[in-house]
């Protein structure tokens, strides 16, 4: 347990019976090919959903695409000069704590997690996962293992990207007959006008609808929205985070 006390990865609301534990995985760092940004996680989309788990008594590790550091969006940065994030007083919270920062220092690369060892899996959204999620075969793999032993498996914001190709071991893709959500082509197209260029290589919305036997739907442009059927639980954006967790958390309950 002395890892344990080091790194704290096991924090919780202090005096709640301890629940179980949840993975959640973000994107290591990256680069934007259409911007030239360094990328990685959406800063609430990783700190709202990690206050839900904490205040519900569950214990989180954090993992990453490779391992290491992580890299926060600097838009989501609740300290950014632009303000835009300013509102953000979770992710500033988090931020003062040593642990916490410790935590974003050391994240295990996810080919070193066992799903075995955990109740659900959270992917945390950003800019990076549009390069490090879509297409990743093996992280694909671990969603879906999660998916099929009927835990909850939970995506939001970008993170919804690796739904476009995640399939079962069957071969059938994770979505096929199932509704869901994720960035909507609204919101890409306001984020692009805001900062007078295209930000991403693609939209999802545009992509998942292209996919047959699949329902992707989109509420208002940035409203807390988010979808469960069945273990398939997705959110449409980082005012979502909160809501997607705390439909784990109510899956987690039954």
């Amino acid at each position: 347990m002395q890892a344990v006390k080091e790194t704290q990865h096991y924090v919780h609301a202090h005096g709640m019976p301890y629940k179980g534990k949840i993975l959640m995985i973000a994107s290591s760092p990256s680069v934007s090919q259409q911007t030239g940004w360094p990328i990685g996680f959406w800063a609430a989309e990783l700190t709202h959903p990690l206050h839900v788990f904490h205040e519900a008594g569950y214990q989180v590790e954090l993992a990453s695409t490779e391992g290491g550091s992580l890299q926060m969006d600097t838009y989501s940065d609740p300290t950014d000069p632009s303000g835009y994030p300013a509102h953000d007083v979770i992710s500033l919270g988090y931020m003062q704590q040593d642990w916490f920062n410790h935590l974003l220092n050391n994240t295990a690369a996810m080919t070193e997690v066992d799903p075995n060892d955990y109740d659900a899996i959270f992917l945390v959204g950003g800019q990076g996962p549009m390069y490090t999620f879509r297409g990743n075969a093996e992280l694909g793999a671990l969603f879906a293992k999660f998916y099929e032993a009927e835990k909850p498996s939970a995506a939001v914001c970008h993170a919804t990207t690796l739904l476009l190709e995640a399939k079962k071991s069957d071969g059938s893709l994770i979505v096929s007959g199932k509704t869901w959500t994720g960035f909507a082509n609204e919101e890409e197209a306001f984020a692009d006008a805001a900062v007078g260029q295209k930000i991403q290589p693609y939209w999802i919305q545009q992509e998942a609808e292209k996919i047959d036997n699949t329902t992707f739907k989109v509420a208002a442009p940035f409203s807390s929205y988010a979808i469960a059927d069945g273990h398939l639980i997705t959110g449409q954006q980082q005012n979502s985070g909160a809501a997607a967790a705390k439909l784990v958390v109510e899956q987690l309950a039954k």
